[in-house]
């Protein structure tokens, strides 16, 4: 862990930032306080997708998409 002034961030944020890319945390303080922590921001991991994995795994009755009844609007809150 690296500690730096304010101004020597500002003079080698290239090469901060490059340190933090490689795992390493820089904290940048103000005079003898440190006030900021650099790090990097991890990367995304894609998930492939793939169209169609689901296909015959779910079923629903032939009601599923019916208007409620009175009955099962009043039990769910809804008068």
């Amino acid at each position: 862990m690296e500690n730096v002034t304010i101004h020597k961030a500002k003079t080698n944020l290239s090469r901060l930032i490059a340190k933090a890319c490689q795992g390493e945390e820089i904290i940048i303080s103000r005079g003898s306080k440190p006030v900021a922590r650099l790090v990097a921001i991890p990367e995304e991991k894609t998930i492939l997708r793939k169209p169609g994995a689901w296909k015959g795994k779910i079923s629903y009755t032939e009601d599923a998409f019916a208007p409620l009844t009175e009955k099962e609007l009043k039990d769910l809150g809804f008068e």
